[in-house]
């Protein structure tokens, strides 16, 4: 993380721009952010490049939280290693992605479009970081969903039929994360992170069925293969 923040530090105010770009077609005219004291466009800039520093670094971090409870693991399941870092990585990255792409313009629209001839915004660059890094850091959480009931599933906590059964309590549990961890208290940025959160649920349902189905068939297979030895002996 730190090596990756330094090198995206020499490149703090192309992040800052490629960071504030999707509220920039939603502004009044003539608006630009502000800050009001010294000290506040340094730190902000040293916050974007740390925050650019961990997703650039997730591959790491995932890697050394497997390194930590792989201990636990049997050995089959520690050769999982690089398709876990693989996949969480590329699941926080794209939901980062998805917040950026699609859920900043909608909540931009939503907000900007709240100010009047009388009333403007003149939001401050640490508050809009502050907003924007929180909302990719928990989209980023937010698709790691997948992943968590694939494991839980392998360690035998749940399985499909019982994510099928649950479900409409995990929508309402999905819908009471969503409030919480939102930055903001509208309906519509809560809504914005749940419908991905049920998308997510329901694809973990067909992944673990897709296992489940697998596991049986092998289990089938090698129940044969020992009738047909027994016979044969």
């Amino acid at each position: 993380v730190l090596g990756a923040f330094v090198v995206a530090f020499c490149f703090k105010e192309y992040l800052y721009d490629f960071l504030k770009k999707p509220l920039q077609p939603y502004l009044p005219a003539g608006a630009k952010l502000i800050y009001t004291a010294p000290a506040e466009l340094f730190f902000t800039y040293m916050k974007v490049s740390l925050l650019a520093g961990i997703i650039v670094a997730s591959p790491v971090i995932f890697y050394q939280l497997w390194k930590f409870v792989a201990p636990g693991l049997y050995e089959k399941e520690r050769k999982l290693v690089w398709p876990f870092v693989f996949t969480s990585s590329g699941l926080f990255i794209a939901g980062a992605i998805f917040c950026y792409l699609v859920v900043f313009p909608s909540m931009f629209d939503f907000f900007m479009g709240l100010s009047t001839a009388e009333i403007v915004p003149m939001l401050k660059v640490n508050e809009y970081l502050s907003f924007s890094s929180t909302m990719l850091l928990v989209f980023g959480l937010v698709f790691e969903t997948p992943l968590i009931l694939f494991f839980l599933a392998k360690l035998g906590v749940v399985n499909s039929a019982m994510l099928r059964k649950h479900r409409r309590y995990a929508i309402l549990g999905i819908f009471i994360i969503a409030a919480v961890v939102s930055p903001t208290p509208d309906a519509i940025t809560q809504t914005l992170m749940a419908i991905p959160m049920m998308v997510l649920y329901e694809f973990s349902i067909l992944l673990i069925a897709r296992v489940e189905k697998n596991k049986a068939k092998r289990l089938a297979e090698e129940a044969a293969e020992d009738s047909a030895e027994d016979a044969a002996s």
